[in-house]
């Protein structure tokens, strides 16, 4: 108690030591420049106008573009400002030097006549005629599987294709035939996605069993495994001109795999719930994803980022579809208006292809502008691309033994040439629909000789496997059916094209212009 007594108080202690600090730091103020606390003022302000005004100053694009035309004026010098209680005058002029945002003018629309005019016109409905697509039948019906058929692709030389289904099995059809050619097992779960390579002899699949798997097509058996999945990966896609391999699934995120080294290159995080499809494109955004968070990605491959966030659907989005010859995709979820068309590459919405009321499986489109939707209740439907008219609506039809529940459509591809869709649905099958002028307009007859030159059988794969001829028909020379002819509508000239066969039998064939 004596010692704690004898200490000095802590209240002169303190005022020393101040007055030391004020010698010390603020002995020399008057010697700092004033203008060093002006420039540091002004360097708060702009970034402050900067960080919370900077995406408020201007219009958004779209609705800058509908406005008349604004030039790049400077602030008046003899504006009034609008003030509120006491203004610093030096802030004001601050912010007047700093903010040269444009003076917004007045609009064009000059009276409320001009602006009713307007928008009568713009209400007016465009009535775009889209191009004319003949029917589509069904030609083949492939039994073989034991469970869902979930994924299918189809190889690059357009000889055959594959499908992984339920049954855990991956089996390789013969495409001209339809014959079973090979069955590859190696998954314990179902096969969710298939993709085959078109600058190696690989094939590369992926399951609800975490696993991704990379297939030698010449060994036919398995050489490589991509792990990282922490569940089932339920789509993949390789890129067209890089060798990457992206895997998407239940983790909610897409994974970026270098096919080679097996390494992981990028996990494209940020969708909240699982990733249901990706595609994969050789220009910007190359990986596309969709999510059951209603939400469409497009990404940056390069940093790994996304590049823009498309949220117009309202519920989960199931399948996505990259036109392969338009700049741009489609992507389908549930509900109406489902299914959307998007312009490359900022993900710009086009239109809604609207009357498909159904849970979208799986798209699909041709270069000839053929796009097809799946439902998962079996209805199938097939739009004109360019203007989002459909042309063709068609219901599943389970093969005999099934339910009447199973007639979803899972998955569909068309082939290299877009005369076949092929489709996997919940009975367990494998069905063939083919472009549908080799079925109507179709006959025998006999004509005078013509100048010949040689086609690719791979443009006519649903004709006999023997070698043909294509040759041009005359106009001013009338032709006549023989009695054996299958043609059922006439045909108009300037559409015909005429297959002379070995054995001097000669085919008519129309592709569809129809007057």
């Amino acid at each position: 108690m004596a010692t704690s007594a004898g200490l000095p108080p802590l209240e002169p202690l303190f005022k020393r030591n101040t007055k030391r600090t004020w010698d010390v730091f603020a002995s020399e103020l008057d010697e700092f420049n004033l203008k060093d606390e002006e420039t540091s003022s002004r360097l708060r302000l702009a970034v402050k106008i900067r960080d919370e005004y900077n995406d408020y100053k201007s219009l958004p694009a779209a609705l800058l573009s509908q406005q008349g035309g604004v030039g790049p004026a400077r602030p008046k010098d003899g504006r009034k400002m609008i003030t509120a209680g006491v203004s610093d005058k030096n802030t004001s002029r601050m912010i007047a030097t700093i903010d040269k945002t444009p003076v917004q003018l007045p609009s064009t629309f000059s009276s409320s006549s001009s602006l009713s005019k307007a928008l009568a016109l713009h209400k007016q409905t465009h009535n775009i005629k889209p191009t004319y697509h003949p029917q589509w039948k069904l030609t083949r019906v492939i039994s073989g599987h034991l469970g869902w058929v979930r994924s299918v692709a189809v190889e690059p030389g357009n000889k055959w294709f594959a499908t992984g289904a339920g049954d855990r099995v991956i089996k390789i059809w013969d495409l001209a035939s339809g014959e079973l050619k090979l069955s590859l097992t190696g998954h314990i779960s179902t096969v969710r996605g298939l993709a085959v390579s078109s600058r190696h002899p690989y094939l590369f699949s992926c399951g609800e069993d975490k696993m991704v798997k990379c297939w030698d097509l010449e060994a036919n058996k398995v050489i490589r495994h991509y792990h990282g999945h922490l569940s089932g990966v339920y789509s993949l896609s390789l890129h067209p001109t890089l060798d990457i391999l992206v895997t998407a699934g239940r983790d909610a995120s897409a994974r970026v795999w270098d096919m080679r080294t097996k390494s992981q290159i990028h996990v494209l995080s940020g969708h909240t719930a699982t990733v249901a499809d990706v595609k994969c494109q050789d220009s910007e955004p190359q990986v596309i994803t969709g999510s059951m968070d209603s939400t469409v990605r497009l990404w940056d491959i390069t940093a790994g980022k996304t590049l823009t966030t498309l949220t117009h659907h309202k519920k989960s989005v199931r399948a996505l579809a990259i036109h392969p010859t338009e700049y741009s995709f489609a992507s389908g979820s549930a509900g109406g208006n489902n299914i959307k068309k998007w312009k490359c590459p900022d993900g710009t919405f086009v239109f809604n292809f609207s009357g498909h009321n159904a849970i979208i499986n799986t798209m699909s489109v041709n270069a000839e502008g053929v796009f097809f939707s799946g439902g998962d209740n079996g209805t199938l439907t097939f739009w004109d691309y360019n203007t989002g008219i459909p042309f063709q609506n068609l219901e599943d039809i389970p093969q005999p033994g099934s339910l009447e529940a199973e007639a979803g459509v899972f998955c569909s591809t068309f082939d290299q040439t877009g005369t076949r869709l092929i489709t996997g649905g919940a009975d367990k099958t494998i069905k063939v629909r083919v472009f549908p002028y080799m079925f109507e307009w179709f006959g025998f007859c006999t004509l005078k000789p013509c100048v010949v030159s040689t086609v690719s059988y791979r443009l006519f794969p649903f004709l006999p496997s023997l070698p043909f001829h294509i040759a041009s028909l005359d106009p001013s020379v009338s032709y006549s059916l023989g009695a054996q002819s299958m043609l059922v509508r006439p045909i108009p000239v300037r559409s015909v094209l005429v297959l002379s066969f070995p054995d001097s039998i000669v085919v008519v064939h129309s592709f569809g212009t129809e007057n």
